[in-house]
């Protein structure tokens, strides 16, 4: 379809949490179609669809090492959470340019609609769960830095405003 661009931090529609979908149409395939453009172009491995100023329950999530297997995901919910955490780096192309160490479950469970309309409960485990954690936390309103201290988050924003600005304040 296309590669959007992504919204700049601070926009407000990254902090508003997305609305439900009812059904999958396709306006639905369109974002999700976009959203792995998108994804793909950065390169990454999730997107949700605020993120391209979308403000519905879309998302999409690819680990596979050889591409094209992207889960699309409506109205994601994590249904279970391991209690073993992994620690992986961070980041996002809404604030370019900085990442931070992010803990999160190992693995989750996740019930989710799927490009049928089928309701489906799927384990993600690894790079995909952090992935399906960090695209559901976009969809909630919230940033991976969210996940850190207060001291860490202002230390990071204030990186990324440095690197957009070309190190001038």
């Amino acid at each position: 379809m296309a590669v959007k661009p992504c919204l700049p931090w601070p926009d407000k529609r990254l902090r508003t949490p997305a609305v439900d979908v009812s059904e999958i149409t396709d306006e639905v395939r369109t974002v999700w179609n976009d959203l792995i453009d998108t994804m793909e172009a950065m390169p990454g491995v999730g997107m949700g669809a605020n993120q391209i100023g979308v403000l519905l329950r879309l998302a999409v999530v690819d680990g596979s090492t050889e591409r094209g297997k992207a889960v699309r995901l409506a109205n994601p919910e994590i249904l279970h959470k391991s209690v073993e955490l992994r620690e992986h780096d961070e980041a996002s192309p809404n604030l370019p340019g900085v990442s931070a160490k992010i803990k999160r479950p190992r693995a989750v469970t996740v019930k989710f609609m799927d490009e049928t309309g089928a309701w489906v409960e799927k384990d993600f485990v690894g790079i995909e769960a952090t992935s399906v954690q960090h695209q559901i936390d976009h969809l909630n309103g919230k940033m991976y830095f969210d996940h850190l201290s207060k001291m860490k988050r202002d230390m990071l924003i204030k990186k990324a405003k440095k690197h957009s600005t070309g190190g001038v304040n």
